[in-house]
């Protein structure tokens, strides 16, 4: 593979100023990797996709493993598995839907992809006082199952399903995105476009992946509800939806749709937050937190949506197009955006700069306790923490290339107190490059001998370190 020559690993790390802890990644190399705030690999679960990867308090590992045959399949995980430190399975899921695929052995899938969520915590990263359970409780997953709907469109469907299963691993709840067309509010000339095209993939029989949603979760305890708005009830989910445009919340006793923005961002309301594209990891920030009761997402920009054909979109499928991201922390009654990160807020002030801080597909924000969030910037590699004034505190650049590329599905910070089996590591400050001065030669050594603190030394392959307490392995 041929890429331009960058640093990797950590590269930022300002520790009075970032919330410190360990960072769970979910990388296109198959493998989970738990890495301290000096980009020091902690521990690596192989074989976990990471769609996503979450680690619970104790060290467990909540994550993926196996994918579909993708000649049958779009996105398809075989099993969501909880593992120990040690690796062994405590907990599996699989029995969504018994497949038979040609030339395959016949088997019980999960089908799950893009995210799930465990009892205890609504969002799957950490909230002070809302752990997730290991042992027990039920488990909220996000599912597809392919379906025929002729009110949509003459061809399959490739749906959306969200399911809650208890600890037995039998479905207590379900709901199905294409029961609900109806009150998503496509347009006229979406539905027409969404008919004939749907999003199509060629896999298969062909299916359209009309929705794509990216993320579920439970809104959790919230001041909307507590003033008596029923729509935020906190056991409702909110979903975000890739190829719509759309962020909604599902009433979770009816399955109504209870709350939305999109997919038409061309109104008096709307357009106080803007056109919505392509969003991931949608969810109400938890009790607790920095912002609580906002919506935060990662507005992707990139393509997608349904409408009248464009000069970018002669079919009307994906019809918005942008080419920069943002991270919006809004108002879910008035929509007023409260916060944000775009590349203007990075310091690129004029327009031309804008795709200095984009991610097409992929990427997520997190919320953490001293008001810093966390994004990571997919499709670049690039996790990073800034505080409210937007200073980066902490960037780390993932150094592991799979087939494609070094992409990061999404990035959780998660507390030392989590991973006990570690230990708290050292912060060792790592200072800005002047990227202006700094000047690769010929005679230029690899070390990172200038950043190691005293003790001992856990070196990864990619020259990055954690130093571990002593007696720590």
């Amino acid at each position: 593979m041929s890429v331009t020559i960058y640093p990797t690993g950590t590269t930022i790390y300002a520790p009075e100023k970032a919330w410190n802890g360990f960072t769970i990644l979910s990388t296109m190399d198959g493998n989970a990797r738990l890495i301290c705030m000096n980009g020091g690999e902690v521990k690596t679960w192989n074989g976990f996709g990471g769609f996503p990867n979450k680690v619970l308090p104790g060290g467990f590992l909540l994550g993926s493993t196996g994918v579909r045959n993708k000649k049958y399949g779009f996105q398809d995980q075989l099993d969501l598995v909880q593992v120990d430190w040690e690796g062994n399975v405590v907990w599996k899921f699989d029995r969504h839907e018994h497949i038979v695929d040609p030339g395959e052995e016949p088997r019980w899938m999960a089908r799950q992809h893009h995210d799930y969520q465990r009892e205890g915590n609504p969002v799957g990263y950490y909230v002070p006082g809302m752990e997730p359970k290991v042992d027990g409780g039920t488990t909220i997953i996000l599912c597809h199952r392919n379906v025929n709907n002729p009110s949509i469109s003459s061809k399959q469907l490739l749906d959306d399903v969200i399911i809650e299963v208890n600890w037995k691993g039998e479905k207590v709840w379900e709901w199905q995105c294409s029961d609900h067309f109806d009150e998503l509010g496509f347009s006229k000339s979406a539905k027409r476009a969404l008919a004939k095209h749907t999003n199509m993939l060629n896999i298969g029989e062909g299916f359209g992946d009309w929705m794509h949603l990216n993320s579920t979760s439970k809104l959790g305890p919230n001041r909307w509800y507590d003033a008596g708005d029923e729509r935020f009830n906190p056991e409702n989910l909110i979903w975000s939806s890739r190829q719509s445009n759309i962020l909604a919340i599902i009433d979770k006793k009816t399955g109504n749709i209870a709350w939305k923005t999109g997919p038409d961002y061309n109104t008096k309301t709307h357009r106080k937050i803007g056109q919505i594209i392509g969003p991931h990891l949608a969810h109400m920030i938890p009790r607790g937190l920095p912002g609580e009761g906002n919506i935060l997402v990662f507005d992707n920009g990139g393509w997608a949506g349904y409408g009248a054909p464009t000069p970018g979109s002669r079919s009307g499928v994906n019809n918005a197009i942008r080419d920069f991201s943002r991270v919006l922390e809004f108002d879910p009654v008035t929509l007023e955006i409260v916060w944000q990160y775009t590349a203007k807020e990075a310091g690129f002030r004029t327009p031309i700069y804008g795709s200095k801080f984009y991610s097409s597909i992929v990427s997520a924000a997190q919320r953490l306790p001293n008001g810093n969030t966390l994004i990571t910037e997919g499709v670049e590699g690039r996790i990073f923490e800034v505080t409210n004034k937007h200073e980066i505190v902490w960037e780390y650049v993932n150094p592991h290339f799979g087939e494609l590329s070094n992409l990061v599905y999404r990035a959780y910070r998660l507390p030392y107190e989590w991973v006990p089996q570690a230990g708290k590591p050292a912060e060792t400050p790592i200072n800005r490059l002047n990227v202006v001065d700094f000047k690769l030669t010929a005679s230029t050594t690899t070390t990172h001998e200038s950043r190691e603190a005293p003790g001992k030394i856990k070196g990864t392959s990619d020259g990055q370190f954690c130093v571990l307490p002593a007696g720590e392995d």
